[in-house]
């Protein structure tokens, strides 16, 4: 081989690990856009069809503690959660596509800030739920806690993209905004993650409630995975080892394969029956 193929090679060899990274970031990426969109009909569909016949009730076919009554306070709550739920869901996502911040920067700036305004107020509303509303039965302490840091986790995140963006450093507030992204999506993600695993393993371990050993991982699991995939992206993106880059794009495909399981039987099985 001669000096100018060892060159080529050399050059090369960044550039297609650049290129599989990304390739596996936009494979995760419509992935997951697919499956919270198909998530977000379910919200628009059996929560909001519920209230157009005034079933209330019908929400405690699905949550551990929907509707209660003489609780006025409690369901106003829950109700402004679940609709602000249902469009962080769908405009989270947007705020992701390239071509949207760059041609559209201004609709990118002003649905920015509704995304972290929206994702602030679930996150406390999601706490008050959790600690003042329920009292804490059905809730194992473990899941509460779990919940809780993810509220915790979205309130920092937001705030630190928001401080970022204002102050014009671009590139942090992008890092800032994808783990945003992330902690907001966490119960998309324990929704997978619990029919991933009940596909592979049935429902061992998971218990009532999700109280059991599995269920309790899966609870903290739902931002501890994402958010530590997403740092090893981000690490591996701004540093141009080759065999780290493939290492960690096989990675993301991996789990996308699983996560494309996983959404593929919540629609199956939670979400369509209810649509």
């Amino acid at each position: 081989m001669s000096m100018a193929d060892s060159a080529v090679r050399r050059n090369a060899s960044p550039a297609l690990s650049a290129k599989a990274l990304r390739s596996s970031a936009t494979f995760w990426f419509v992935t997951a856009v697919c499956g919270q969109f198909i998530f977000a009909l379910y919200i628009l569909g059996f929560y909001g069809r519920s209230v157009a016949r005034g079933d209330y009730e019908a929400w405690n076919e699905v949550l551990t503690h929907g509707f209660v009554a003489g609780d006025t306070p409690g369901n106003l709550a829950l109700a402004a959660h679940l609709l602000l739920a249902f469009v962080i869901t769908v405009g989270g996502p947007l705020q992701l596509v390239p071509k949207i911040r760059t041609r559209a920067a201004s609709v990118h700036r002003w649905v920015g800030r509704a995304y972290v305004v929206t994702a602030l107020t679930l996150s406390i509303g999601g706490l008050y739920l959790v600690w003042a509303r329920s009292g804490l039965p059905g809730w194992s302490m473990p899941n509460a806690i779990a919940i809780s840091i993810n509220a915790l986790l979205i309130i920092v995140c937001g705030i630190i993209a928001w401080r970022h963006a204002l102050a014009g450093r671009i590139n942090l507030h992008r890092r800032w905004a994808l783990r945003l992204f992330m902690v907001v999506s966490g119960v998309w993600f324990l929704r997978v993650g619990v029919m991933l695993w009940v596909l592979l393993f049935g429902p061992a371990g998971l218990g009532q409630d999700l109280h059991g050993p599995v269920g309790i991982a899966l609870s903290f699991g739902q931002y501890i995975v994402p958010l530590g995939v997403l740092e090893l992206y981000l690490r591996v993106q701004a540093r141009p080892n080759p065999f780290w880059r493939h290492a960690v794009a096989a990675l993301i495909v991996v789990l996308t394969l699983g996560m494309s399981a996983g959404i593929a039987r919540a629609t199956l099985f939670m979400w369509l029956p209810h649509i």
